[in-house]
């Protein structure tokens, strides 16, 4: 009988050996489903975006029949109709006049402050009023060399701007609108005023290019020889379509560079590869 079992067994093990199943395999391993992480894209999740503006009279929106802030309600409605965003909070710090000097100053202030460190982007214009400064400075007797003076100035200013405002929020992005040239209806003699306007932009973009997260918008060639008048009645601020021209230069800047670099919360999910 012994003898029996010995061959039966071993004829059980010679078959299971040509089967492609072993039924004495009793302990087989159990396979594990690898989890695999993926980048959810940015705009998935829709955002808040918090803006602050803060410069002169273009902030503020002077010219602007509707009253409600010039580029702002404008740049507004061209956001969030974005994909990525759900909601823009704006706070307008504009005020009529404003030159570097004086937005130093109020940049101080405890309510700007508090604003812009809340900031995911921070818009600035400024620099118009101090050409404008040396143009009443120097009526009589304007000189090329009189802007020449006074745009070192404009960048030793806009680089404490620049500090002031990263060092109250080093995440948040910068953008600074160019300058643009309404000088050649009052002052159609002075041929260099182009030149001069197109100088202080190009001074402007050496400041912003020490700030990684800091950009730049042309609009002077938005006003140079457009079919239609882009001007207020003062021939000194946009109107209504000069600033919707403004928020679309700014819109495409904030497209294709200013969002996808705003710092984004990461999601990641799992899925099983069988």
């Amino acid at each position: 009988m012994k003898k029996f079992f010995t061959a039966l067994i071993l004829s059980i093990l010679f078959l299971s050996s040509c089967s492609q199943t072993n039924p004495l395999e009793f302990h087989q391993e159990k396979k594990v489903a690898a989890q695999v992480f993926e980048q959810i894209p940015a705009d998935f999740y829709p955002r808040k975006l918090t803006i602050v503006s803060v410069g002169d009279s273009l902030t503020k929106g002077i010219g602007d029949s509707t009253g409600k802030g010039g580029y702002l309600p404008y740049l507004e409605s061209m956001l969030e109709k974005e994909k990525g965003i759900q909601e823009v909070d704006f706070y307008n710090f504009g005020v009529k006049g404003n030159r570097t000097t004086q937005l130093l100053k109020r940049l101080q202030s405890p309510e700007m402050k508090l604003a812009i460190k809340k900031a995911d982007l921070v818009i600035l214009t400024i620099g118009g009023n101090d050409i404008m400064k040396v143009v009443k400075d120097h009526f009589s007797n304007l000189q090329v060399s009189d802007f020449m003076k006074e745009r070192e100035n404009y960048k030793d200013h806009l680089t404490q701007i620049m500090e002031a405002i990263a060092q109250e929020n080093p995440d948040a992005s910068i953008v600074l609108v160019g300058l643009y040239n309404p000088f050649a209806k009052w002052f159609s003699d002075i041929k260099e005023m182009d030149q001069i306007v197109a100088d202080w932009n190009q001074t402007g973009q050496m400041v912003i290019a020490n700030y990684p997260r800091a950009y730049f918008v042309p609009i002077e060639d938005v006003f140079l020889n457009a079919a239609e008048d882009l001007f207020y009645t003062d021939n000194f601020h946009p109107n209504n379509k000069g600033y919707e021209l403004i928020a679309q230069r700014l819109n495409q800047t904030l497209g294709e560079s200013v969002l996808p670099d705003l710092e984004r919360k990461s999601y990641t999910v799992s899925t099983e590869e069988n």
